[in-house]
């Protein structure tokens, strides 16, 4: 059990269960990536990365690297879409590097892909909200009861951030309600 004020416990099972519900959310906008850049295997392979980390695979550096790398796909995407499409992959594979700070910013790790899903569902159809409710509502139902018991150690999510902020704070709430 952490004594510092500034830590929280966090479980390596924990950990697991949430970066497998961020690839899971990420996946579900893959294909506005893949798309416009079929042969661009950076997302995707970001999202395995996190699926063989949440399965039981080491947390190495090569994951770390495919989580930048998807990262840097967001720049080449087709579209805007396709670019949080990418960012939603890269914050699969960075699920896994959560830190066990008491930080309000540690919250955009646990939902960040989930977040720019809902914003690549958002840009994909227009700036209609239907498609981001769905997502997020997904993203809710789906949650693993880690991802849940992980952000009531944490403060609530930060301001800012834009829409995907917004969104953030917006699965934040509904997670710990």
């Amino acid at each position: 059990m952490p004594t510092d004020p500034d830590t929280i416990e966090l479980h390596e099972d924990e950990l697991r269960e949430i970066a497998g519900y961020a690839a899971d959310c990420a996946r579900r906008t893959l294909p506005v990536f893949e798309d416009g850049r079929p042969s661009d295997t950076r997302p995707r392979d970001a999202i395995d990365a996190a699926y063989a980390f949440a399965a039981g695979g080491r947390r190495t550096n090569a994951l770390r690297q495919l989580a930048w790398a998807a990262y840097r796909a967001a720049g080449d995407a087709a579209s805007p879409a396709a670019a949080d499409a990418a960012r939603a992959a890269s914050h699969a594979a960075a699920a896994a590097f959560l830190h066990p700070r008491a930080s309000a910013h540690q919250v955009k790790h646990i939902l960040g892909a989930a977040a720019h899903a809902a914003r690549a569902a958002e840009q994909a159809c227009g700036e209609g909200r239907s498609d981001a409710a769905t997502t997020l509502g997904w993203a809710c139902h789906h949650a693993p009861a880690a991802v849940a018991a992980v952000l009531g150690r944490l403060p609530a999510a930060p301001a800012g951030g834009g829409r995907v902020g917004e969104f953030v704070r917006d699965l934040d709430t509904a997670l710990r309600a």
